[in-house]
């Protein structure tokens, strides 16, 4: 079986194919492998395809008139992205950018529109990606106007840990290393705040720190300092 094949079929979006079905979208697909730090496409190009990302990490980012990096969302393997050439034709009105070297498939939007048409199921989990998508945007927008740099930062901290958190026996670890400018890029803040507050919960023993690892101490005290419930964990 074609490695590509594979990665179709398991796809969650995709798991109601056939193996005909998958089988003939594999057939109009074509991968390719990007280095780190490569630009997978850019705002204003057309959007003719939906991506899977095979292996590796990519990064949605928007960047601001005054030329700061706004990070929307991370990409893991066997998730969709750049699923809005789906549903409209048009431009990309993001950057996608590898953050390690990553494979990807493209797959044409009309093969997807055609997907769509006959699995009203892959039409709702696509609803459903596009939404979720969406409200963790605007759920940090929310904070960017309401909250403080601290409040911003801890409660970004609680939401890395839900998605990525591994249990261990100093705490909760981070599993996804990201730089002190990439933290700051996903809450509006600086480099230097980012520095000076991860400083301050590492004194208080709220946090670990080294070489871009991160460890919860505590993560029901992170979430009691700023009122949100704490984040839900699977054991490693």
């Amino acid at each position: 079986m074609d490695g590509k094949y594979w990665y179709l079929k398991r796809c969650p979006l995709l798991e109601a194919l056939t193996d005909e079905e998958i089988s003939r979208l594999e057939s109009r697909s074509r991968a390719r492998t990007f280095e780190a730090k490569s630009q997978i496409y850019m705002p204003a190009e057309t959007a003719g395809a939906v991506l899977l990302l095979v292996s590796g990490r990519v990064k949605l980012y928007h960047v601001t008139p005054e030329g700061k990096e706004s990070i929307l969302a991370f990409i893991e393997p066997g998730e969709l992205f750049g699923e809005l050439a789906a549903l409209e034709a048009g431009q990309r009105e993001e950057f996608a950018e590898t953050m390690q070297t990553s494979t990807v498939i493209l797959i044409p939007r009309d093969e997807v529109l055609r997907v769509m048409q006959d699995h009203p199921e892959v039409v709702l989990g696509l609803t459903k990606l596009i939404g979720l998508r969406r409200r963790r945007i605007e759920r940090r927008l929310k904070l960017l106007l309401f909250r403080s740099n601290r409040q911003r930062l801890t409660s970004l901290l609680l939401e890395l840990a839900e998605q990525y958190g591994q249990r261990q026996q100093d705490g909760v670890l981070i599993g996804i290393r990201l730089s002190h400018q990439e933290l700051a890029s996903i809450i509006g803040s600086t480099r230097e705040t980012v520095t000076t507050l991860l400083g301050e919960l590492r004194s208080e023993g709220l946090l670990s720190t080294s070489r871009r690892r991160l460890v919860l101490r505590s993560v029901e005290r992170l979430a009691s300092s700023i009122g949100e419930p704490s984040p839900s964990i699977s054991p490693s």
